[in-house]
């Protein structure tokens, strides 16, 4: 009987084990979802969202200043820029 109880317990841990997801797999981006350019505007961060303007950007922009409110929308051809408290921006992505 006892032999059994550890089967089952080892089998069930097994399961539970290919169930998990790595964190790491869930918040890494591939490249070909860049398909805004983000990546060429990474030097941005740090800076405060007022360099942006007088800036000449092709596609669709969406400046996220600290605490407003956005739509949900999801555009993966739209280049986002987001604030912080101190108006810096702090991510700059697709969506």
């Amino acid at each position: 009987m006892k032999f059994y109880g550890k089967t089952m317990m080892l089998a069930a841990l097994l399961a539970l084990t290919a169930c998990s997801s790595s964190t790491e797999q869930a918040n890494s981006q591939p490249a070909e979802d860049d398909t805004c350019g983000a990546a060429q505007y990474q030097n941005y961060v740090g800076k405060p969202l007022s360099a942006l303007d007088g800036v000449s950007i092709p596609q669709q922009v969406r400046t996220i200043p600290y605490n407003s409110m956005v739509t949900m929308d999801f555009n993966l051809k739209r280049l986002n820029f987001m604030g912080d408290s101190e108006d810096k921006i702090i991510r700059v992505y697709c969506g």
